[in-house]
């Protein structure tokens, strides 16, 4: 059993560390049908053995993450992910379960656009917010940089505009557009986009709205959230107020009574989807009536009452030149494939992950193959196997190496049931203090600016660094010991510059950055979260019993065992110290307000006249409390403005407490 849990827990660790690159980052690091991959052999293990499943299992969960550069905010109704299917037979047992809960549902099938999911929030028909998904129930507030989006109304226009809604859709680059700005960006020197949705996500996160406002992005809209002032009988009826309104509807939107239809639209669109304006990856098909809907209900990430096709991946061959292993920033070594170049999702590419030797031998790969590259709808390819046709005998076996190449440490597994070999040597394997530093750069962590991957090889090329212990002492005249970072005449340049102040700023980052930054094994955003929420700061969680720590919501045994282990090792401790004493954050900034709405859950309803939706949430979280966007049992108080809509009937359903604006004003100490 400990080998399973051990599985399940690399697995969950692998899937949100590529659901925080593609979420977040905007570069998936393996291809769709590889994260699939992933994803299935989790949920299939935690089907097998129930008792072993994390509550807190990615399975359970939406989204990968937050950007913390923007302001974040909470949606009033949960974004929800879908699950998927990816064949007929599988589509077909979807169905059946649908139709054993409800009779003659209509089938609703629309385009599954691969962009970025956006909700918009308008207040009596004015956009009032605009939000990422993010984590599904608190999003980054992306407002500005939607306004520039053309065909996105600032104000609804039609008949009965509800007094509040969420509308969501994709925001995506068109691919003719893409084309052109990825052309531009080669031509003066710049990294092009790997793909429209990184291109489309890009945009739409750029701190200067001018930069969005120059790229030519889009938006459909495929549904609703919350909603007051207003009722809707289908999704169909949807789509058509939405357009009355102003807002974009897909016109590839149909609906039927007959699975036949749905079929067809299947075939069509998987024939056609490289004629589209924008780039798709498979058909939501959708129960259409709400009613049938509610009976249908959701599990914890996903409405039972939608699926999503996704298309099977096209396929390429190449020649494989050779297979070669590279060194993670946690010493896993990972083969890859080293290939003659190849044109997949419209980039040309030239290395693919095998993930293990395992995996190598499971596919039957020999150096020199044929192999077919499947095309998954990112720029990173997956190796599908060999085209053993095409064997001449020359080819041959490939062999994990049995020391690491660039530190010539003895590989090995380091814990039982661990099918990853690692290099043990973290404190001066090259490759890993590389991964290491180049990481803490990054955007998934400290976002320090220059820091990428060739600064942190010349730190250490140059012997500006040690290893990460010594990265906020430098100076800049520690740096002109690197020509990185120096002029032709030795002076210092621009990025020696900028470099000096992506420090200073990286400093003041939010805790659980910091956290993330030192890169224990197992803790990614998520588990850092919690922990900085449950501890409060490094020293407390450095000094925490493996016990102590798997109590916290989130943890668990195998990430509490990964937190003491490293604590325990001597220079760990010193990175610690030394990023301590130079004046990165250690401990968590807490509200020096009042707090005495700590344990209170309030819900808002209506319009308020002294407040905007954002002044009236930050008056209550400010205070210790949390703004909910439903009501329930556990909810506090109701605040009820102007036009309320059904969350009252509900509150007093369940006799949920009930103030007006001037009772809400009152509690919060202000003068009525």
């Amino acid at each position: 059993m400990s080998e399973i849990r051990l599985q399940m827990a690399q697995l969950a660790e692998q899937i949100r560390e590529h659901q925080f690159y593609y979420y977040v980052l905007d570069k998936p690091v393996i291809s769709d049908s590889e994260f699939d991959k992933l994803w299935r052999q989790l949920v299939e293990l935690e089907e097998a053995h129930p008792a072993l499943r994390d509550p807190h299992s990615p399975t359970l969960e939406v989204g990968g993450g937050l950007e913390t550069t923007f302001d974040q905010s909470d949606h009033l109704k949960a974004m929800m992910s879908l699950d998927n299917v990816f064949d007929d037979e599988e589509f077909y047992a979807w169905t059946e379960r649908v139709l054993k809960e409800v009779s003659q549902p209509s089938w609703l099938c629309e385009l599954k656009i691969d962009g970025l999911a956006i909700n918009l929030i308008y207040e009596s028909g004015k956009l009032t917010r605009a939000l990422t998904r993010g984590n599904g129930k608190t999003g980054e507030d992306v407002t500005l940089n939607v306004k520039t989006i053309t065909g996105v109304p600032h104000q609804l226009n039609g008949k009965k505009i509800p007094s509040l809604i969420e509308i969501r859709g994709e925001v995506f680059f068109p691919i003719e557009e893409f084309n052109k700005l990825n052309e531009m960006m080669i031509e003066t020197g710049k990294v092009p986009f790997a793909n429209p949705r990184n291109a489309a996500a890009g945009s739409l996160r750029q701190k200067d709205p001018k930069i969005s406002a120059s790229r030519p992005l889009r938006m459909l809209v495929h549904g609703v959230g919350a909603i007051e002032g207003a009722s809707f009988s289908s999704q169909s009826e949807v789509y058509r107020i939405l357009a009355e309104w102003g807002l974009p509807v897909s016109k590839r939107v149909e609906t039927s009574k007959e699975l036949n239809d749905v079929i067809e639209y299947l075939r069509r669109y998987e024939l056609e989807r490289h004629k589209l304006e924008h780039e798709i990856d498979g058909v939501v098909v959708k129960v259409d009536e709400f009613s049938m809907q509610e009976k249908l209900g959701a599990t914890s990430r996903a409405p039972r009452w939608a699926i999503a096709y996704k298309f099977p991946p096209e396929e390429v061959v190449t020649r494989l030149l050779d297979i070669k292993v590279s060194v993670g920033r946690t010493g896993r070594v990972t083969p890859f494939a080293h290939m003659e170049p190849v044109k997949v999702a419209g980039s040309t590419v030239t290395n693919a992950t095998l993930h293990n030797q395992e995996e190598v031998e499971r596919k039957e790969i020999l150096i020199g193959d044929y192999v077919v590259i499947r095309k998954a709808g990112d720029v990173i390819p997956e190796v599908l196997g060999p085209v053993k046709s095409k064997r001449t005998g020359k080819e041959k076996p490939f062999t994990m190496p049995s020391a690491c190449p660039e530190c010539g440490s003895p590989l090995r597994a380091i814990s039982e049931g661990d099918v990853d070999i690692r290099c043990p040597n973290n404190q001066s394997c090259p490759a890993q203090l590389r991964e290491r530093l180049y990481y803490i750069g990054s955007r998934a962590a400290l976002d320090i600016d220059v820091l990428g991957i060739e600064a942190a090889q010349a730190l250490l090329d140059d012997k500006v660094v040690r290893d990460e212990r010594d990265l906020f002492s430098i100076t800049q005249d520690d740096l002109m010991k690197s020509d990185f970072f120096k002029k032709k005449d030795g002076s210092p340049s621009a990025i020696a510059s900028r470099f000096i102040d992506g420090l200073e700023n990286a400093k003041s980052r939010p805790l659980w950055r910091v956290l993330v930054s030192l890169s224990i094994r197992h803790v990614g955003p998520t588990a850092a979260q919690s922990l900085v929420r449950s501890m409060g700061g490094i020293p407390a969680i450095s000094h925490a019993s493996a016990e102590e720590l798997a109590a916290i919501d989130g943890i668990g045994p195998t990430i509490a065992k990964a937190i003491v282990e490293w604590f325990q090792v001597s220079w760990h401790k010193e990175i610690v110290s030394n990023w301590a004493r130079a004046g990165v954050v250690m401990e968590e900034e807490r509200a020096l307000t009042d707090q005495s709405f700590a344990g209170l859950t309030f819900v808002l309803t209506g319009t308020l006249s002294a407040f905007t939706r954002d002044e009236a949430d930050e008056a209550i979280t400010s205070r210790g409390g949390k703004s909910a966007g439903s009501v329930s049992k556990k909810t506090s108080y109701l605040i009820v403005g102007e036009n309320p809509g059904s969350k009252y009937d509900k509150a007093v359903e369940l006799g949920v407490p009930i103030l007006d604006e001037a009772a809400f004003v009152k509690l919060l100490g202000k003068m009525p």
